[in-house]
């Protein structure tokens, strides 16, 4: 794990609580993001996982410094010349331009925004992980398409009302829309959980998600199934679809029972041969893993996945996570390390209106692939540093940022706010760029886009989108807090900067289901 990252998830609930968080001059460029917002903050309990008081028991280890962010404290660097009592501002260096590479989330899931909701309507609590990047993954935002093969990109700015030299910025990066029937034929394995753990809505989900899936299907579809407890039973191999609904698929389906012990290894294994045997660069290969996330991934299990996953250049087999089960109690460990070796989705299913969001309404955007390893590069002007920032990954060199495939239908969205410490030195022609790298995905072929803007030209009043990407930071932020003290000034501050977020974009953006839900949730747990 890069320093970078390290950085973004300790400084996380630090800038939730309006602490702030410092970093190095070396890391952060000219200015360096001296903050970040990523990931979940600490619980406070000292064991690193973020769940306070989690019902569903604590089951990842801690760092031991006991600030429960789950990373080991680092000696400060001192490189600003002071006398040492901690108390000196960086010196502003307004010489030095800024080069960042972001990435939003290196596999595009979005289990925690599903997770969230469920733990707060069933405990009133916000007793699940808090990913930003996973509810900007989810939540939807309306960016153009592209033309085929192709992405577009927009970048919006908003000054800071009341912050000199602060601004909101926001990019999207879209990719063509394309309709269910003229997606490329598909090779998918499902790798099936059917332990005992699996009995009663978690078997139910697993079967509600695999009916949705059988229904989007079209005639040549390749489809493998294998279940998985203490021994693998290979349900169907290399059977080609007659269209959706398939009479043998939905037969199987139908009969999946929970029972026996767990044995990951053996599942996957089996899952992955299967898979290999149908696989062709003209078809989307997955696979399709469903559990409720308790079996532990080995590193040989891991291993495996990464190396069918394939590297830059070539093709491989991806891997969807599904977890199912009740956002309470669910343990997304095991789709978080899988589908981050697998370069696939991470999703999290509790409800059959969920598996028809994911897997029927969704279904191109969840399983395909339109380009390959998109990389954004931000070039600021010297003096700025990056505040709070929703994606998951940022350096100032490349080689530490994984990039991400982005599907068909769908847009990534990078949103940080940017703040400079020399605000007179900006002027209406003062110059930022954003620039995106990306493979095309049949041919691997690099493409780039830069669009090059002046501050005069790009700043303005907040769109609909950045009012909505406001709200979903403000949101986060106000679960962060809440988790870490439900009762504490912090929270409470937090909670009435989500809900006049909330409020400016369901104004911009009405009948906006996701800013409704967000609404519902915060109403829950100020009740």
């Amino acid at each position: 794990m890069t320093r970078w990252m390290k950085l973004a998830l300790t400084c996380a609930l630090a800038l939730a609580l309006g602490t702030g968080c410092e970093g190095s001059s070396d890391d952060a460029g000219a200015q360096g993001p001296t903050s970040t917002t990523t990931a979940t903050g600490g619980d406070g309990d000292g064991d690193g996982d973020g769940g306070a008081g989690d019902p569903a028991g604590d089951t990842t280890g801690g760092d031991g410094d006991g600030d429960g962010d789950g990373f080991p404290d680092e000696p400060p660097d001192d490189e600003t010349g002071g006398d040492g009592d901690g108390d000196e501002e960086p010196a502003c260096n307004d010489e030095d331009s800024v080069r960042l590479f972001l990435s939003p989330d290196d596999s595009n899931s979005m289990s925690s925004p599903v997770q969230m909701r469920g733990a707060i309507e069933e405990y009133q609590a916000p007793y699940a992980p808090i990913r930003p990047w996973e509810f900007f993954n989810y939540y939807s935002f309306d960016y153009p398409p592209a033309d085929p093969g192709l992405v577009t990109l927009t970048s919006e700015l908003v000054p800071d009302d009341g912050i000199s030299g602060r601004y909101t910025l926001q990019i999207g990066v879209a990719s063509e829309e394309i309709a269910s029937a003229d997606r490329a034929p598909m090779n998918l394995t499902f790798v099936l959980d059917t332990s005992g753990s699996m009995s009663g809505h978690p078997i139910e989900m697993l079967r509600t998600v695999c009916r949705e899936i059988a229904a989007k299907l079209k005639a040549g579809d390749i489809v493998s199934m294998v279940t998985w407890d203490t021994e693998q039973r290979v349900i169907l191999a290399n059977h080609e679809v007659s269209g959706p609904n398939d009479a043998e698929l939905v037969e199987a389906i139908a009969d999946i029972r929970a029972g026996g012990g767990t044995d990951l290894n053996a599942g996957l294994v089996k899952g992955y041969e299967l898979a290999n045997n149908s696989f062709s660069t003209s078809r989307t290969n997955r696979v399709l893993l469903i559990s409720d996330g308790g079996a532990n991934a080995g590193i040989t299990d891991v291993e495996l996945i990464a190396q069918n996953a394939g590297g830059r250049g070539e093709d491989g087999i991806y891997m969807v996570g599904v977890g199912v089960g009740t956002g309470g109690s669910y343990n997304d460990d095991l789709m978080d390390s899988v589908t981050d070796a697998g370069k696939g989705a991470s999703v999290f299913i509790d409800s059959a209106s969920e598996a028809r969001r994911m897997f029927f309404q969704n279904f191109v955007n969840t399983m395909s692939i339109a380009v390959r390893d998109v990389q954004v590069q931000l070039d600021l002007p010297a003096g700025f540093e990056l505040v709070t920032f929703s994606g998951e990954e940022v350096s100032t060199d490349p080689t530490e940022i994984e990039p991400q495939h982005l599907a068909f239908n769908d847009a990534m969205v990078f949103h940080q706010e940017i703040e400079t410490c020399a605000p007179e030195l900006v002027e209406e022609s003062t110059e930022l760029s954003v620039t995106v790298r990306y493979r095309d995905a049949v041919t691997f072929e690099p493409r780039e886009l830069t669009q090059t803007y002046t501050f005069g030209e790009l700043a303005q009043n907040a769109s609909p989108r950045v009012l909505k990407g406001v709200a979903v930071m403000r949101y986060t932020e106000a679960l962060a807090a809440v988790k870490e003290n439900p009762s504490g000034e912090a929270a409470e501050a937090a909670m009435g900067a989500a809900r006049t977020a909330l409020e400016a974009a369901d104004e911009a953006n009405p009948a906006d289901s996701d800013i409704g839900e967000m609404t519902r949730m915060l109403g829950i747990l100020s009740e």
